[in-house]
């Protein structure tokens, strides 16, 4: 029976929940199909603990839906970091902390064995030598314990404490309030801020995308994998289509991270070794990263990579076998609607325009996916004189949607 406790062991599964709450919203209890009835109850009760003042909830008839309401607008810091702060801990995770910085203090060196002994002397406490040493190696890969090997016997000692003071300190906390309101792996701005109790007096976001910060754990493995040049074994599972319960492993290169200027979305870019293809992943899909000890030729694929991406208009690398050329024609009233022929220089990722008339302008571009430019190409729609492709398939598309919205609007009727 799955029990309640605000703190967690892990937020693979929270974050599911604090997304639809947060983006999706005004779910009831019975949306949540994935799970129990009670783990939903759990998750939702832990929401409220960490969320409170952002947790609202409306009535749809005697159906009672919950949903999160933040105005990133006017928070100075991303309330969802409270989330990686109810990690879970145990007694002796509390007590090791304290038995080991006391023990070390004033500069000596003890191996795990050695700490462990001094545990039972000095405080009666039985604590494991396995536990001691996972301990003391935790510390180290976190910067407040140092390690040296002599012989073969692995020694720790306690780092000196760096802290910055004076106007070095003061000049920092402003950076760091803008770090951790705006930077991927915010929450460890957000930490130093807490941690030195000061607040962030000056910035706030317009545009914030705050729900990412829910992925800043899977991102910080993957920058790992991609600076160390790992393969990575992914479990993803999409939101979309009747696979969406379906998780998926697969073993892959990871070569970049891209983050959208429009939604702040992110997406690793792959090179998929068996398929022998690139592609690129929403973050939000990645619910596990697992690093293998087997690494790759980053430079290779990395190279592929910048070959190939010139030619994406997107992210969509689905046509790479292939190529789609689009020509548009567009009427542009000279000189009233110039901002139109701007909006292709800055938006038309490097596609050839000609003015061929007056008020008249061609685009054209060759990329791997053409479908992925359907979206932008329709804002043009009432400016279109003509829309060519060398893809059959796509040029169908277009008069289909275009004749469909006619008939919706009536144009054309009577």
């Amino acid at each position: 029976m799955s029990e309640f406790s605000e703190l967690v062991k892990s937020i693979a599964k929270s974050r599911e929940y604090v997304r639809d709450f947060y983006i999706y919203g005004f779910k009831s209890r019975e949306d949540f199909d994935r799970k129990s009835a009670r783990t939903y109850d759990n998750e939702r009760r832990r929401l409220e603990s960490w969320l409170a003042p952002y947790v609202k909830s409306d009535y749809n008839g005697a159906v009672k839906n919950v949903y999160l309401s933040i105005n990133t607008n006017m928070l100075p810091y991303n309330p969802l970091y409270r989330v990686f702060e109810a990690k879970s801990f145990t007694d002796n995770d509390i007590m090791l902390h304290f038995y080991l910085i006391d023990i070390l203090d004033g500069g000596r060196q003890m191996t795990a064995d050695e700490l462990a002994d001094e545990i039972a002397k000095r405080y009666e406490a039985e604590i494991e030598i396995q536990l001691v040493r996972k301990k003391a190696n935790e510390y180290v890969s976190e910067g407040i314990l140092g390690s040296e090997k002599a012989g073969r016997r692995m020694y720790y000692f306690l780092l000196p404490d760096k802290k910055l003071t004076g106007g070095t300190a003061r000049q920092l906390d402003t950076a760091v309030s803008f770090f951790q309101l705006e930077a991927p792996l915010g929450f460890i701005g957000y930490s130093i801020m807490k941690s030195r109790g000061f607040s962030n007096d000056w910035f706030l976001m317009k545009h914030g995308y705050f729900a990412h910060a829910l992925e800043d754990e899977i991102l910080l493995l993957l920058l790992t994998a991609i600076n160390g040049h790992n393969i990575v074994r992914l479990k993803t599972q999409s939101n979309k289509g009747a696979v969406s319960h379906t998780p998926q492993n697969v073993e892959i290169f990871p070569l970049k991270i891209f983050v959208s200027t429009r939604t702040g979305r992110r997406f690793l870019c792959v090179y998929y070794p068996n398929a022998r293809r690139l592609s690129t992943i929403r973050l939000d899909h990645i619910k596990e990263v697992t690093l293998m000890s087997e690494t790759f030729d980053y430079d290779k694929y990395s190279a592929v990579l910048r070959r190939n991406i010139s030619k994406c208009f997107g992210l969509s690398f689905s046509g790479m076998e292939r190529e789609d050329t689009i020509k548009l024609t567009l009427r542009i009233n000279e000189p009233y609607e110039l901002f139109v022929l701007k909006r292709l220089e800055t938006e038309g990722r490097g596609g050839k325009i000609t003015r061929t008339a007056d008020n008249t302008y061609t685009y054209e571009i060759t990329v791997f996916d053409g479908n992925e430019m359907m979206p932008w190409i329709k804002t043009f729609t009432g400016r279109i004189i003509s829309f060519e492709s060398s893809s059959e398939y796509l040029r169908a598309k277009f008069y289909r949607d275009i004749e469909l919205m006619a008939k919706m609007y009536g144009i054309g009727e009577g």
